[in-house]
């Protein structure tokens, strides 16, 4: 075996005979080539290319991180609930107290059709439906903004953030949804087999939360007006929405323009799901199910596209 040492003869031995390395055998270890004064290495080279077609979204990278993802969706409902007073009652106070006032205002002031059932489970399940899309779209749009400082010192996919925000959005529609069954149980209404579809209308109004949220929280990285004008734009979208009336209560001439909007179709599915009324009108669903897709799609498209400038313009 080849030592180093300093105590050797001119052919590199030392007085026991043993092997040990010159200087010039060293520096010739250590620049193994050498043309003119540059040294010549085997250096590894890496070519990055664009990436083209459902390959740009590179979901498999996503799921690389999902341990990632866990911990900020656990971050995100510790800070949902830490300093609370009431915690998760809040998630059951909204549908309620937005129930009690369109009971009041469509149910007794307008006199409103619900179908047959107490309007303020009509409404009840509304707000359940528009709690789903509403506080997802919230969360995730500001989730690249608040999270900067990860930003600029870590390197993993940004998608994870808007995902993470919707994800635990989920907790308080799985809460509004048990106090929605209790809330049937205490007017003597028993649910029936429909009500087995209610986690995939809930699912397609998370669907579009993340397709808006993810949108919101690209543009609002170049563009902070972006959190300004999300609320105004879902109260907006609240009144166009049929939360608390029925799409047949709008006149006729008008009901197209009401249908237009995706959130008709899954509102209706979800109180059809619950209450077994009205009927769904199923060719609004699928175009509803359509919008949600093609949301979804071109948002992630646009999110990652906009992704490699998040760090320089944060």
């Amino acid at each position: 075996m080849l030592q180093l040492g300093s105590a050797c003869d001119e052919h590199g031995k030392n007085p026991r005979g043993e092997d040990y390395a010159t200087a010039g055998q060293l520096r010739a270890w250590q620049y193994p080539m050498r043309q003119g004064s540059v040294t010549q290495r085997a250096v590894p080279v890496r070519v990055i290319r664009p990436r083209h077609g459902w390959r740009a979204l590179d979901l498999r990278e996503v799921w690389a991180f999902r341990d990632l993802l866990v911990t900020l969706i656990g971050r995100e409902v510790k800070l949902r609930y830490r300093q609370t007073a009431l915690g998760v009652l809040w998630v059951v106070l909204q549908p309620v107290i937005g129930g009690l006032v369109f009971a009041f205002v469509f149910g007794v002031v307008a006199r409103l059709d619900s179908g047959g059932v107490p309007y303020f489970l009509f409404a009840f399940a509304g707000f359940v439906g528009w709690s789903a899309f509403a506080n997802g779209v919230i969360r995730a749009s500001s989730s690249v903004v608040q999270n900067s400082a990860l930003i600029t010192k870590v390197s993993f996919p940004r998608l994870i953030l808007p995902l993470a925000s919707v994800i635990a959005s989920l907790l308080d529609v799985i809460i509004a949804s048990g106090a929605l069954v209790v809330a049937l149980v205490c007017f003597g209404i028993a649910p029936s087999i429909s009500v087995l579809l209610l986690p995939i209308w809930l699912l397609l109004l998370s669907g579009l939360a993340l397709a808006l949220g993810v949108l919101a929280a690209a543009l609002m990285v170049r563009y902070r007006d972006v959190q300004y004008a999300v609320p105004v734009l879902l109260q907006l979208l609240f009144y166009a929405s049929p939360v608390g009336y029925r799409v047949a209560a709008v006149p006729q001439g008008l009901r197209i323009v009401v249908l237009a909007n995706p959130m008709s179709g899954l509102l209706e599915g979800v109180r059809a799901s619950v209450l077994g009324a009205p009927p769904v009108a199923w060719g609004a669903v699928v175009y509803s199910v359509t919008v949600v897709v093609a949301c979804l799609v071109g948002a992630l498209f646009l999110f990652r596209s906009l992704e490699r400038e998040f760090s320089d313009v944060i």
